[in-house]
């Protein structure tokens, strides 16, 4: 009586895959459908970024994947290649989809309507979803979609991923999936012209009028493509962002620092003098607290990035940037990995198979960690808080920490471009190669979409800091009080740590560094910001009275050019041993991460020599 029920219980949800180009609305409909409920990984043996969620319909779970935005089956990138993998259940770890949604953008449903093609022929029911319906009627276009399903076969759907209109045949979908596809006549795929034709006549069959152009992308696009005031613009928009983050971010930071120290504090009080309370109240309190105290920074850089993507300008900014980039021998689609690296360098490299000359997507790969991550951003606050004091350069819009914050980021990236010229000019060298790239309209970002990539964001950095960060702030406290000296925990110079730092200073004084801060470049080799859980714990556990402020004993400790110093090796060091990896996997060999890490530490270290030596002479 019972098995029949085991049975239903150990049935595996049924998974369907969310297909489309990039550019139409996929992330927006698998997190309106998913919400929080998804993880995120690689799929096996690729880098390339996979997103499972849950989403619970009337009849049950359904997982649903979301795959990377293609414009064809023809497996010519890592992209296509694992979206086609996927498809043909071919993918270790991850069965064939029972079903497909195919989201295309409808505003342009003639030039689209060929991946659909593609998909129908692969026999796997499907429902095709056209998302931005709410830009189709608006703008003036038009479509009959029971015309278009009866041509398909499939079931048409007009729907608004960022609104959630139409959304309503989409759960009735996933709740009763079909057993089977319907055979209809389709063109011949192996002929791109034949497609072409097949797909302007579905369009013409289901009565599409093609929307007019957005009045106010026409409009952007006078000032935000323009020659000069193009770069002009994105000037502007760049010190918009790091003023914001200065400004912005200041008083939620304040109140971050003031919550670890009051629990530090209560901590403190509420147990006995023990080595337990040595461990929180010296180690993990000032490691992790001071770290997660720089939260607010980088939530807010993440915003700002989610903002210019969802607007659509970051492909303006890439348009704009492609006649720069000429000059150092790449093109425009090297841009958004780039601007990408200011967020992670991991996601960036991944970014970069969109690149499809080989020589400019190894060249983009090798230079995208001298863009300045957000993990280099609790550095550069923690220095800038220390050393250089707040007051306006032009008037509200400007002030001194944020014009230091833009300094250091415009670093990053000229020693990007002077790396890339060095790459194309020799190793690398080869003919240019063209440069295309379709601009979607203007669009206001989706506060939904933007709020659960800031929560994402936040889960992943809470998560380092309350693993990684926090043994690496264990371990440093066992090596700051071991071994014991008659039984008692010796002077910080005289413990393992000490001994471990002392042993770095002749390397680090001609660059003005003492060593605790040699110690916390090495612990920052696992990721970049546990440097400030490490000094953090250093100098805690050396005047437990001054844990909380880390900035006004970095001032005791370092001069000017010790401090100008530490921030411009940050800027070009590669300290991302989880980098190397993902370089080393997308270009099959260690003999370019090797190379990289060994040329971008050497830049960084003569750079901070110099910078020491200048500083000094400057500023005494």
């Amino acid at each position: 009586m019972t098995a029949p029920a085991l049975t239903q219980v150990a049935a595996a949800p049924k998974l369907v895959a969310i297909v489309g180009p990039p550019n139409c609305g996929k992330s927006t409909l698998f997190n309106r459908l998913t919400g929080l409920r998804q993880k995120v990984g690689n799929y096996p043996g690729v880098t390339v970024e996979q997103r499972i969620g849950r989403m619970k319909s009337s009849k049950g779970w359904v997982e649903i994947v979301d795959l990377p935005g293609i414009s064809s089956l023809t497996a010519s990138s890592d992209d296509e290649r694992v979206t086609l993998d996927v498809l043909h259940g071919r993918m270790p770890g991850l069965r064939r989809p029972d079903a497909v949604l195919l989201l295309l953008d409808s505003t342009a449903v003639d030039r689209h309507l060929g991946l659909a093609a593609l998909v129908l022929k692969l026999g796997v029911p499907t429902l095709l979803a056209l998302n931005m319906s709410d830009e189709l009627h608006h703008r003036g276009g038009s479509l009959d979609e029971a015309a278009l399903s009866e041509q398909l076969g499939v079931s048409v759907q007009l729907i608004s991923a960022k609104f959630g209109h139409g959304l309503e045949e989409l759960y009735e979908f996933l709740a009763n999936l079909p057993n089977q596809a319907p055979r209809i006549q389709l063109p011949i795929l192996q002929s791109t012209p034949d497609c072409r034709r097949w797909a302007l006549r579905a369009a013409d069959q289901a009565r599409f009028r093609r929307p007019a152009r957005s009045v106010w992308t026409a409009r952007l696009d006078v000032l935000a493509l323009h020659p000069f005031g193009g770069p002009v613009l994105f000037v502007a928009v760049m010190i918009a962002v790091f003023q914001s983050i200065s400004v912005l971010a200041r008083p939620l930071q304040k109140l971050c620092e003031r919550g670890v120290q009051l629990s530090s504090a209560l901590v403190s009080a509420a147990l006995p003098p023990s080595t337990l309370r040595s461990i929180l109240t010296e180690g993990v309190w000032p490691g992790v607290g001071t770290v997660l105290s720089f939260l607010p920074q980088i939530l807010i850089l993440f915003l700002w990035i989610g903002i210019l993507e969802d607007s659509g300008y970051l492909t303006r900014a890439a348009v704009v940037a492609d006649r720069a980039m000429a000059k150092i021998g790449l093109q425009g689609k090297s841009f958004v990995p780039l601007l990408s690296g200011y967020a992670c360098a991991i996601p960036a490299i991944m970014a970069t198979r969109t690149i499809e000359n080989k020589r400019d997507r190894l060249a983009t790969i090798l230079i995208v960690p001298f863009m300045t991550c957000s993990a280099r951003l609790p550095v550069y606050t923690m220095i800038v808080a220390a050393f250089i004091p707040e007051h306006p350069l032009l008037g509200p819009v400007l002030g001194s920490r944020a014009a230091a914050m833009i300094g250091l980021y415009a670093a990053g990236f000229l020693g990007a471009a002077a790396t890339a010229w060095l790459l194309r000019s020799t190793v690398l060298r080869g003919m240019p190669s063209c440069f295309l790239m379709e601009m979607p309209p203007y669009r206001w970002p989706s506060f939904r979409f933007l709020a659960l990539q800031i929560l994402d964001r936040a889960k992943v950095f809470i998560y380092r800091a309350g693993t990684t960060i926090l043994a690496v702030s264990l371990g440093l406290w066992l090596l700051t009080h071991l071994p014991l000296r008659g039984g008692y925990f010796p002077r910080i110079e005289e413990s393992f740590a000490g001994k471990f730092g002392t042993g770095l200073a002749p390397v680090l004084k001609p660059l003005g560094l003492n060593w605790k801060v040699g110690v916390g470049l090495i612990t920052s080799l696992i990721a970049r910001e546990v440097i400030v859980g490490t000094l953090a714990t250093l100098y805690g556990t050396e005047q437990p009275a001054e844990s909380g402020n880390l900035a006004t004993a970095l001032h005791r400790d370092l001069t000017a050019g010790g401090a100008a110093a530490l921030v411009v090796f940050f800027a070009f060091a590669l300290q991302c041993f989880s980098t190397l990896v993902v370089v080393r996997r997308e270009t099959g060999s260690w003999k370019w991460p090797a190379l990289q890490f060994i040329y971008m530490g050497a830049f960084a270290y003569i750079s901070a020599w110099l910078t020491n030596h200048l500083v000094t002479a400057v500023f005494g």
